[in-house]
């Protein structure tokens, strides 16, 4: 987990202070500070950062981070849409069980993906229910009052 956490923060080091153009420039700049990374595992951690590509004003593309703002933006809209689909929330040891509104597993599923819980392991989502299995030792109490202050209008 740590190790996800230092090259998250590497990354969005490299993104603020270089012009990247592709992600194998950008994985050969974290090779070069020491992270040892997959073409997916990168995928994944710019996909979780949000990360963007902007015109850099003459013939190509570069890497960006959103802003703050739009960070914010981006979370609220998922936190309505958890809001707007789930019924309870109940849990056993590290499994988490999420009962939904028929065809609202998905958008909570996905809510619940975008808002990047370090705690969740992975979410399985169906019609009406969504799994979320959390990462070892923690367990779905200890995720309840994080999501809880995640989304204080969040109700048992």
């Amino acid at each position: 987990m740590k190790e996800r956490v230092s090259r998250l923060k590497a990354i969005r080091k490299l993104i603020k202070s270089n012009r990247i153009e592709s992600q194998e420039e950008l994985l050969k700049l974290l090779t070069d500070e020491g992270y040892e990374v997959t073409q997916a595992t990168l995928s994944r951690d710019l996909k979780l950062l949000k990360v963007g590509k902007i015109a850099d004003g003459r013939d190509g593309y570069v890497y960006t981070l959103p802003t703050e703002e739009e960070r914010q933006e981006s979370e609220h809209i998922f936190v309505q849409d958890f809001l707007r689909g789930y019924i309870s929330i109940e849990y056993s040891g590290n499994i988490v069980v999420i009962k939904t509104f028929p065809g609202h597993a998905n958008p909570v599923c996905n809510a619940l993906d975008n808002m990047n819980f370090d705690e969740i392991l992975g979410t399985v989502a169906g019609d009406n229910c969504m799994f979320a299995c959390l990462r070892e030792g923690v367990t779905g109490e200890q995720f309840l009052k994080i999501l809880k202050k995640h989304i204080p209008e969040l109700e048992e």
